[in-house]
């Protein structure tokens, strides 16, 4: 069956000076700013749709690893996974260039080597690894603890 997520945002004025709001229909995801300027300099408190990019790739990835290691019969007790994206000018125009996910785990009776290979696999089968991919350069570093 399948689901689908909703969110909405809403542009005040023009691309330099103006500024948006963005937020989930779901009630999870509450009301938050966004703005050309924290997306290209500092954000200031604000977000953008690069860090919200990369907190979606973060949650998805880390329920495949979870996923995967529960099918290695390998239950984690803890993943850490924090996702970068990377946005820069590219020609006349801007792109999200990469996104690089660092993992920690407390993974009882795994070895670093296999964890490694769990975590390369889970972003494969992560789909919001398989929607950027062809597009976004993907990196994994994981690390057991």
């Amino acid at each position: 069956m399948a689901t689908k997520s909703t969110a909405e945002a809403v542009w005040d004025g023009d691309l330099p000076h103006g500024k948006g709001r963005v937020k989930g229909t779901s009630g999870g995801l509450a009301e938050t700013s966004v703005s050309w300027a924290a997306r290209t300099g500092t954000q200031a408190g604000l977000t953008t749709p690069e860090e919200l990019l990369a907190a979606a790739h973060a949650a998805c990835y880390s329920m495949a690893l979870s996923a995967g290691l529960g099918r290695q019969q390998k239950t984690p007790q803890e993943l850490r996974v924090r996702a970068t994206a990377t946005f820069d000018k590219v020609g006349d125009g801007w792109k999200v260039t990469t996104m690089a996910l660092e993992v920690t785990g407390k993974v009882p009776g795994i070895s670093a080597a296999d964890f490694e290979a769990a975590a390369k696999a889970a972003a494969q089968g992560c789909p919001i690894s398989g929607a950027l991919k062809g597009n976004v350069e993907v990196s994994v570093k994981a690390t057991l603890a």
